[in-house]
Order: structure tokens, then sequence, then C-alpha cells
């Protein structure tokens, strides 16, 4: 990577001369196909134009120019952005790593940008209040969690018919050039070049100026920031594309500006898709416990899984246009299906639970989500054991008692005692209608009472009423 003094010597005095590098230069890539210019190397014509995918599947919100569906016929790079404000990425980034994949898989080299330096001044995007400041330490914590993130989710989502092992998605992080810059390098090459009317347009920044909160400068040079880093890797990388969610419209033009004014070019192009909402307007990728996170660190594979299970009828053929690699014919069938007598319901649901949570966790988690689902599923005979139920323990309501307490204590009892029901009555009438499990198995008898071969490994016991309501006992 070329270093900022290089940097600064091309911007300011080789204007006039200064071209941007190929996109697929031998040297520059790993990645699928390397071109040494657009004209000698074009894709298979039998694989579609990423953007004709895109807009198929609705995923195509806006794009800087008309001429990125021609640009897309020949090898380009993409990249899209990620700031290390917490430790994982969540559902709403979910969009744009998916974007990602498929430009991957349509023989496009795909870049993950993460914002080392532009998360320390916070985007205003979206926000109402400007963001707390991270220390170096988060920072550096975060980066390494999503930088994670990243690779396990995309290093999964390689062109199938590719046998070329080197064949991955590049991972750059914007402080490596924004750490030696100064607040003089960055006046004279970046805000010359700003236009304060331009940048006061912008919807993130008028809707902050317009609230009581108002804006800082910090956050209102976000999107010079954004834009530069766009200047940069145009230059010292070969990507001409950038791609964000619907509230990165300004940044993202912010950066095809800056391109424009300095380099004298109009080959750089942004592409947004849609923020995740649901059919009634709410956003889509926050549950009653919080955000929907993709790292297992912070939310199992069965949790996520069933999020995505929970879905509506009327959201759920949206979702799995969006959110999946299916092939569209085979969800325009599903649809039809849900639309027919005799249909299971759910069965596109679990079809959408699967296909996320493989992309996400990988066909490991994936099988921890199903095996937990059939887990938790009252009357399902599945024996269980520890290693299973510790996969869920998370994400099911908890007591711990003692195991003195809990031997030979009546079920009924330790229905109420764990919290499961508010009264015994409430416990004997669910008892008395079949709907109280123990372990998964029903438990009919009013007289049950717990014996030692009834604990889990000596561990636990799993408690459900009906269908959803469960509660763990731990044994200390």
């Amino acid at each position: 990577m070329a270093s900022i003094s290089v940097l600064a010597r091309t911007l300011l005095f080789n204007h006039s001369t200064t071209r941007f590098f190929s996109p697929f230069k031998p040297h520059s890539s790993p990645f699928l196909l390397q071109c040494a210019t657009k004209t000698t190397c074009t894709l298979q014509q039998s694989r579609r134009n990423v953007i004709e995918i895109l807009e198929e599947r609705g995923l195509v919100e806006s794009v800087t120019s008309d001429a990125l569906r021609a640009a897309c016929s020949s090898p380009v790079k993409v990249y899209c952005g990620f700031d290390p404000t917490g430790e994982s990425l969540h559902l709403g980034n979910l969009l744009g790593i998916i974007v990602l994949s498929w430009f991957h898989r349509s023989g496009h080299g795909a870049v993950a940008l993460i914002g080392g330096a532009t998360a320390r001044v916070g985007d205003p995007s979206g926000k109402s209040l400007e963001r707390p400041e991270l220390d170096t330490e988060s920072l550096e914590k975060n980066t390494v969690g999503i930088s994670n993130t990243i690779k396990r989710i995309l290093g999964r989502g390689r062109n199938p018919n590719s046998s070329d092992s080197d064949l991955s998605v590049v991972i750059l992080n914007n402080y490596d050039w924004w750490k030696e810059f100064s607040l003089l390098d960055f006046l004279k090459r970046v805000g010359r070049f700003a236009r304060v009317g331009s940048m006061i347009s912008k919807e993130s920044v008028r809707k902050r100026l317009e609230s009581e909160e108002g804006i800082s400068f910090t956050e209102f040079t976000y999107q010079l920031l954004q834009g530069y880093d766009f200047l940069h890797l145009f230059q010292n990388e070969g990507i001409s594309v950038q791609i964000g969610g619907s509230d990165q419209w300004g940044n993202i033009t912010a950066g095809t500006e800056l391109i424009r004014k300095i380099l004298h070019v109009k080959d750089a192009y942004g592409l947004t898709f849609p923020l995740l909402l649901k059919s009634d307007g709410t956003k889509f990728g926050k549950s009653e416990d919080g955000a929907i996170w993709l790292s297992p660190k912070f939310l199992s594979p069965y949790k996520f899984y069933q999020y995505f299970f929970s879905i509506t009828d009327d959201d759920v053929i949206r979702f799995l246009r969006i959110l999946t690699f299916l092939d569209i014919e085979e969800i325009v069938a599903l649809e039809g299906e849900m639309a027919k007598p005799g249909y299971v319901p759910n069965t596109a649901q679990r079809r959408l639970a699967e296909e996320v949570t493989r992309f996400v966790h990988g066909e490991e988690g994936l099988a921890e989500a199903l095996q937990a689902t059939e887990a938790l599923r009252p009357g399902s005979g599945t024996k269980l054991d520890w290693k299973t139920i510790e996969g869920i323990a998370e994400d099911v309501p908890s007591c711990s008692l003692a195991y003195e307490e809990v031997l030979n204590l009546s079920l009924v009892d330790l229905s109420v005692s764990s919290g499961l029901f508010e009264s015994k009555s409430a416990a004997r009438r669910l008892l008395k209608q079949g709907g109280l499990y123990l372990n998964n198995s029903r438990v009919d008898s009013e007289g049950k009472r717990i014996e030692a071969a009834d604990i889990v490994d000596g561990k636990v016991l799993l408690l459900s009423a009906g269908k959803k309501n469960k509660v763990l006992v731990r044994i200390a």
C-alpha cells in the first residue's frame, strides 16, 4: 500500500497524469479473475451481470450512475465499510455482507473495509445523537471481532465452481492511512475540494442540523473521511465501486465527487441497498433482548435460527429473496405453495432460517441450531444430554436450586419454585391438559416427583409448559 507521502505527491502534483489502477492488475489482487485491462478480460458470457441479479432480488436502492451495469460486465473491485463500534456485527450489517458476496460469487473482487479511523469520529447517518467516544483498547478489540466475523462468513461465500485456493475476501483498515494524517494534511488534500453547501445538503447532516441536538464539527466531517477512503482505495487498490445501505448515500457520493474533482475521472460508482425493514415498517434485526448479533459469542446459532423461524408470512418471501442465495425460481415456487391448501405452516420460514443460519454460522452452526431446536421441542422424544443443553442454556430462562431441594420434590412444586408457573393450580391444570413436560417427556401423573435419574448428567432439568414456555433448573 502506498505511503501517505507518496499519495500526497500524487494528489498535489500529478493531477494531469494520475490515472487509477486497473482493477485487476496481476500484482494487485488474489481474486478469482485477474486482468491487465478491462478490454482483454470480460466475465463469462453465461454469467449474469451482478447488477441484474441484485435488482431482481430487491437489493438495489440507488446507483450513482447507470454506467455501473456496463462496468460490471467486466471484473471490478467493490468494497463495503464496517465501523468497529461494537465487538460483533449485527443483522443490520448482513445485507452489506450479502451484496459483497454476490459480487464475489459473480467473479468480482470483494473488499471489506474496517473503519478503524472513522469509528473514532462517528457516522451521523441515521443517528439522532452523537456516539460516545470509543477508547483505543475497545476499538482494537472490536476490530478483531468484526474482522473475524467477516472472514468466517465471506470465507464460505466463495464461488463453488472455483478451484482457486487463493480466492478470498480482502480486509483492510482505514486507520492504516489515516493515522499519520495531520489536520493540515486533511485541509490541504481533502478540505479544499469540499463545498460546505453540498455537505450541508446531505440528508444525514440536514436532519441533525434541524434537531435540537445539532451536529458537531467532528461528525460533520465524517462524510469527507469516508469520501477520502474511496479516493485512497480507488487509487491504491483499484477499487471502483462502493456499496452501502441507503442511509450511506451521502457518504458514498462524497467519495465519487471527491474522485471526480481530484482525479478528473468518472469511473467510480456507488450502489446502495435498502435498509432491512419489516412489512409493518419496523426495523428488522432487533429482538426483545436487543440486536441480532452475527457472532456466536454474543448470540447462539440456535437463537439466531429461531429469530428467522419466527418471521411472519408477510415478510418471509421477501427475506428469502434478499437474505439467501436460493434461485428465484425456487422462491417463487415456494410462494405459490404457501397459497395452496395443504401447505405446511412455517415451511418457508424453516427454509429461510436454515439458509441464513448456514450462511452466517456454517453447516456446523446450523446443525447445532437444528439439534437444539429438536431438543427443546416438547414431546420430541430426544434424549437430552448436557452438551445439547449447554448450547441453549443462555437462551432459556433458568434458576439454580440445590440438589437436596430438588430431589423428591413434586413436579408441580418445582414448576412453581422455578418460575414456570405462578401457582400450583395453574401447573396442575396444564398437567391435566397434557401440556407439562419434564426433559421433553409429557408428564401425566400429578404425583410425579423428581428422581436422581431425571437430572440430566447430574446438572440440569428442563421444564416446559406447552411448546414455548420453558425453564432450565440448574442443580447447584
